[in-house]
This record gives structure tokens, sequence and C-alpha cells, in this order.
């Protein structure tokens, strides 16, 4: 694999097994995320998404899964492997989930309860005064990630967020074409962040690397739409933090239907003329593009394999 690949992917896919439309069983999404997590691929694997309100049932059916237990469990050389890295998403009043959190927190600190520990949680914006009240609740260990509705101007938010040790969350697609968002909106959302040095991540509708149309849902006849592509949102997003496009070329970015459009080397990423260099795209992933929430890890990696893009 090549390096500008690698920078890539390293940590891109949130796990959100749990969600549609995949809606996998607890126990099924815990054990796909302890699969992946020993895989070959598990460089492009980032945090565990559940909500809070499913903390509980995490624990009960991951602990033996976890690092610290799988001495016990039939992998005794992952028991001193990294905890496993999770996001809470609010599913409830903040302060009783964050109350959650902690317990949840300290409860895997143990080693014999399986090491985890929730590093971010994921909650709905409506404005930016619910932004600020949201953050003079939260303690300064957790990372807030504030879901801004795409079609909005975005901008608002974003500068509440400038500034703060926190980030922006972007809704990309859904199980219906109508949950889709627009190029203008997810360009837009993006130049924001990147003019506001604010960090986001994205969620839903990013199955594929390249923009095309795709079956929604896993159903025997799925709904199909043209969904955004990850290689084309992130991509974007680093010539955005590199400053050498603007937001009228992001969307043309983000309208790239060719695979062929794209290529990766060790020394660079490309779009048609435009190159960056790998050491750039890595500051981007760190600093601006941080990840995106998927219900499947292996889809996204499946098509980069069937384009030749990895081996």
């Amino acid at each position: 694999m090549t390096r500008s690949l690698h920078t890539l992917l390293e940590a891109l896919i949130d796990y959100a097994g749990l969600f549609p439309p995949a809606g996998l069983s607890m126990g099924k999404a815990v054990e796909n995320y302890a699969r992946y997590a020993r895989g070959e691929h598990a460089f492009a694997l980032g945090r565990f998404i559940c909500p809070v309100s499913r903390l509980e049932e995490f624990s009960r059916s991951a602990s033996p899964l976890m690092p610290g237990t799988y001495a016990t469990s039939g992998y005794p050389e992952m028991a001193h492997a990294p905890a496993w890295r999770l996001s809470a998403i609010i599913d409830g009043a903040l302060d009783e989930c964050m109350v959650k959190v902690d317990a949840f927190n300290e409860h895997h600190e143990k080693e014999e309860h399986g090491r985890a520990r929730i590093e971010t949680i994921e909650l709905k914006a409506d404005d930016a005064d619910a932004i600020d009240e949201a953050l003079g609740m939260l303690p300064n260990d957790i990372t807030p990630y504030f879901e801004i509705a795409s079609e909005r101007d975005p901008r608002g938010c974003i500068a509440a967020l400038a500034g703060e040790s926190a980030g922006a969350k972007i809704r990309c697609g859904g199980v219906k074409p109508e949950a889709i968002s627009s190029i203008e909106a997810v360009a837009g959302f993006i130049a924001a962040c990147a003019l506001a040095n604010v960090p986001f991540k994205a969620t839903a509708g990013l199955h594929h690397p390249v923009r095309g149309e795709q079956a929604l849902t896993y159903d025997a006849r799925p709904p199909r739409a043209v969904m955004h592509g990850f290689v084309n949102v992130f991509l974007a997003s680093a010539f955005l933090f590199e400053r050498t496009i603007d937001e009228s070329t992001a969307r043309a970015l983000l309208a790239e239907n060719d695979p062929k459009a794209f290529e990766f080397t060790d020394s660079h990423a490309r779009w048609r003329e435009r190159k960056i260099h790998s050491d750039v795209l890595s500051k981007a992933r760190s600093h601006l593009a941080l990840g995106y929430g998927s219900c499947s890890f292996e889809e996204p990696l499946a098509d980069m394999q069937a384009l030749g893009w990895m081996e």
C-alpha cells in the first residue's frame, strides 16, 4: 500500500455497526470490532460508536473480548493491546449521559473488566448558544463533536467551536435519498471548518470511496441514490486545509465520479492535475478531517481493493 493511501485511511473509519443500515445486535457488533482490531486492516479502524443508553449492554457483551481479558478468551497475544476507544452518542439529557460516561470510563480502567475508554461524545446542536451551553457542562478530558444540520448555514455554529477543544460533525447520507446532503452543503461545511481551524468528523452515507449511485440499504430491493465518496470528501478537506483550492473547486472534487481521476503514490495523492504531498495529507487528517462513522468497516475497504488501490 502506498504511503499516501495509508495516510488517508489511518484510523479513518469509526465502526457504527449498531446503526442503520446494518443495525447489528450488540453481540455481533462487538465481535466484529474485536476481529477488525486484530485484523490486517486494523490501522484503518477508529472508535466503536455506541449510544450512551446502551453502554451497559456494551460492557456485558464486549468485556470478554476487550484487551485485558483476551488471555482467558482465546487471544492471549491481545491481553496487553491498547484499550478500545469509543465515541458515545448522547441520546438523553446531557448531564445524565455524562454521569454514565464517567461511570463507564471508571469501570473499564480496571483490567478485569476489559480496558476501554470513551474519548469523544457526539451530540446535535441547534445553534451557537446550544454549543456554548453544552461546552460549559463538559469535562476537559472528553472531546465533543457537535452535529450541525447540513442544509443550514453552518458558519455560526462552527465559529462557536473555534479555539475550543471540540469539533463539528456533518451527516452526509442515510437510508433514504432525501437524507443525502448536497454537494454544496458538504463543501460549505468543510470550507467553514478549514477557515476556522475546527476539526470535524462525518457520518452516514460514506460506504464507498468514490461518488456514484449505490444501494442505500442491504434489503433485497433497496432504494438507490448517488452517494458521496469518502475519498472525495477527505481529499477535498486536505486541499482546503492546504488552502490550494477554493470552495467552488471543492464542489467539483466532491462531484468527481471517475476513480481514474484519483491516484495514490508514496509521495502524494492526486485528483486530476492537483497533487497533495503525503505529509500535508497527514496534517489535514490530524487537524481537520478526523474520520467518519460507518456501519460497515469491510465495505469501504473491499471497494478500494476492487479498484486496485489496496493489495
